[in-house]
């Protein structure tokens, strides 16, 4: 994303940060640096929170990316060029969906080790996870594969591993076998790209907010089965 600084990068347990408003657009607020985590990136939801300034709070009600820029939703915004405001993103939420989205992680990893299978779709919200599989190559029962799968990841988020987040020469990340689990889809043409590991589990190239160990995931525990045909055989699951 062009022009800003996208701080959950770096540390995805930022909470508060300082920025300097770059343009505004009605109720869309862009700025030099963010610690929002936009959406449809990383098939995550838009975090959420409130940006100050001096005695004034505007409500950061979504954040979407456009035309390339990351641009903060804020209703009855009165903020202007130029002006310094602190971020302060809404934890709980985000912590939900770090959780889940490293859980979603390894859940492909199994996966994809067993079968071959690789990610066709996918959302996180707080509230869920639901992840969409290539499951063709699976002859038998494909919901007893999801599910056997969800117990395996559990066994792995309480064996405590370390989440490593790295940036990697673009030719050299893209040598690394299973880096990329989505369908039809590689990493931005950027010249680094940021690598998510769970070391002996999984390794990725990924934009988006981690947990820093499986611990604090704590579990998760299916929620619905669907089938939206043998390319879209659909789970859905929520922290335990």
């Amino acid at each position: 994303m062009a022009g800003v600084k996208l701080l959950f990068q770096e540390d995805s347990y930022l909470r508060e940060f300082t920025a300097r408003v770059v343009s505004v657009d009605g109720e869309k607020v862009m700025l030099d640096k963010t610690a929002f985590h936009p959406r449809p990136a990383g098939g995550l939801d838009a975090d959420t929170g409130v940006l100050r300034k001096g005695g004034e709070e505007y409500r950061v009600v979504d954040v979407i990316v456009e035309n390339g820029q990351v641009v903060h939703v804020v209703p009855g915004n009165r903020l202007e060029p130029g002006d310094v405001v602190t971020g302060v993103i809404e934890w709980e939420r985000r912590y939900r969906m770090m959780k889940l989205h490293t859980a979603s992680h390894i859940l492909a990893a199994v996966l994809y080790d067993r079968y071959g299978a690789l990610v066709t779709g996918g959302h996180i919200t707080p509230e869920v996870a639901r992840d969409d599989f290539d499951l063709s190559m699976v002859e038998g029962d494909w919901k007893k594969v999801l599910t056997e799968a969800l117990e395996e990841v559990n066994s792995i988020i309480k064996k405590c591993i370390e989440v490593k987040v790295y940036w990697l020469p673009r030719a050299e990340a893209l040598k690394i076998p299973g880096l990329v689990k989505l369908a039809d889809k590689l990493p931005p043409e950027e010249e680094n790209v940021r690598i998510v590991e769970i070391p002996g589990v999984d390794i990725q190239a990924d934009g988006g907010p981690h947990v820093k160990n499986t611990c604090e995931i704590g579990g998760v525990r299916l929620v619905k089965l669907e089938s939206k045909g043998r390319r879209r055989r659909r789970i859905y699951y929520t922290l335990a």
